[in-house]
């Protein structure tokens, strides 16, 4: 309903815009047919003309861009607001199952795993909003020399134990043929966002996790951190869209899965921050996906 009624905004201000405009640029044609002796005259209206229809343009972008942006927001709060609020209810269910009755051993474990795993999920949410709202401030953090075999196999070890995957489903393969590559860059930012990239691949993947990282030295100025996976995919026209913030592609079947919108927003903040990129490829909707943040080496 609010995406019909925000469309209908957009389009409105686009035809009212352009109506104006047209009414403008008769105006101006009218005004040098008129005028086309006064040379004065007419360098001066055509230059105020030219002023209006600018206006008019600049106005109709900015309100256009408004409407998006609160879009977005919107969609942003929605999907957060669901992140809080699907942990939080399952913690309490158990809680108050806890407290009403009896469990036994074995149950009560059980519990307790669930509502642990709940709660990382809480805290993994809330340190995604808090990371994006910071990388938007500039503060120095230190940064030391990283070697980047190390961190992907921690990061690799995290996510397997954390998603209870086996080693088949999440490989590293390292391509380098002089040692372990190493970038100047904070260590614990570096880590967010490959943990990142891992955690789309997995909840992307569907039932089925097959999982290939690649770290790749591909010379003496880039290291590469590719991550690909075989599931939903993404859309070709989506594929810079995925790096903004709040966005989430509007494929069905890629909306099922919940999420912020923030996780892609902030391995390319990190990247850029500390001279690099991050890239997304794809074949299309069912043929996986593949994102590669790339990073300045350390030689």
């Amino acid at each position: 309903m609010r995406v019909t009624s925000r469309r209908k905004a957009i389009a409105f201000f686009i035809t009212l815009s352009s109506c104006v405009i047209a009414a403008a640029v008769t105006l101006n044609v009218s005004w040098i047919v008129i005028n086309w002796r006064e040379l004065g005259t007419l360098i001066l209206g055509v230059i105020f003309f030219g002023i209006v229809i600018a206006g008019l343009v600049l106005n109709t972008i900015f309100l256009v861009r408004e409407i998006r942006r609160n879009e977005k927001q919107d969609s942003f709060l929605h999907a957060v607001t669901h992140e809080l609020k699907t942990p939080l209810t399952s913690i309490r269910l158990y809680l108050q199952t806890l407290q009403s009755r009896k469990v036994d051993e074995q149950q009560r474990n059980e519990f307790y795993r669930v509502m642990l795993s709940d709660s990382d999920r809480l805290l993994k949410t809330v340190e995604q909003v808090l990371q994006a709202a910071e990388l938007g401030h500039s503060r120095d953090k230190l940064e030391d020399i990283v070697d980047m075999e190390k961190l992907v196999r921690e990061c690799l070890d995290e996510a397997r134990t954390h998603h209870h995957l086996s080693a088949e489903s999440l490989r590293l393969l390292v391509e380098s043929s002089q040692g372990s590559p190493k970038v100047t860059a904070n260590r614990e930012e570096l880590r967010s966002a490959i943990s990142n990239i891992l955690d789309n691949a997995i909840k992307y993947s569907g039932d089925k996790v097959d999982i290939e990282v690649q770290l790749r030295a591909d010379t003496d100025k880039n290291v590469s951190v590719r991550v690909r996976d075989n599931g939903i995919g993404i859309p070709r026209s989506e594929l810079k869209q995925v790096f903004k913030r709040f966005y989430r592609v509007a494929d069905r079947e890629v909306a099922r899965v919940k999420g912020s919108g923030l996780g892609l927003f902030i391995v390319r903040s990190i990247a850029k921050k500390y001279g690099g990129n991050a890239f997304a490829e794809s074949e299309g909707p069912g043929r996986g996906a593949t994102i590669i943040l790339q990073l300045p080496r350390v030689v």
